[in-house]
């Protein structure tokens, strides 16, 4: 099993998530990750999904999708052709005497405090999954409230954009 990135472009209106996030519980393809956004053409959507796969099924998922009436294109993102992200909104218990550990490693993974309130602190961290795992795992000792991540998300590196003209 490996990981896969699949970007899917679609018509933006009601239902068109619904259809393509059908089409992997049907067929059984559990989806790792997942975001969803408006382009920058407000008529189009981008899916990113996350799936852990073999070639084959990845494959395999790449064509079923590109069948679905409402969308444009698939393809899938390689990891050494593309850049990746994750946000990730993490609160943690801190006291008054911790804050300042606390946000020395926050300056240090370049993440944001948005919040602070009298017991805890909410860090907004960006990255490669990789670097919010660790970042998580350092909060842990101080104790880690709530987590929430958006999935991640990508775009091909270079002057390559994934566009298609609508067959007809």
């Amino acid at each position: 099993m490996k990981r896969h990135i699949i970007s899917i472009l679609v018509d933006n209106q009601a239902g068109v998530l619904n259809r393509v996030c059908g089409l992997f519980s049907r067929r059984g393809y559990n989806i790792e990750t997942l975001s969803v956004g408006v382009t920058e053409d407000p008529a189009v959507s981008r899916i990113t999904v996350q799936v852990d796969c073999d070639d084959s099924t990845a494959d395999q998922i790449i064509k079923q999708v590109d069948k679905l009436v409402d969308v444009i294109r698939v393809v899938e993102l390689h990891e050494n052709h593309g850049v990746f992200r994750e946000l990730a909104l993490i609160k943690v218990k801190a006291q008054p005497k911790q804050r300042s550990e606390i946000a020395s490693m926050v300056d240090i993974y370049r993440a944001n405090i948005i919040d602070v309130a009298s017991e805890t602190i909410t860090i907004e961290i960006t990255g490669k999954p990789s670097k919010i795992e660790a970042f998580e795992a350092l909060m842990e000792p101080y104790g880690i409230k709530e987590v929430v991540r958006t999935g991640l998300t990508g775009l091909c590196r270079g002057n390559n954009p994934i566009k298609k003209e609508r067959d007809i």
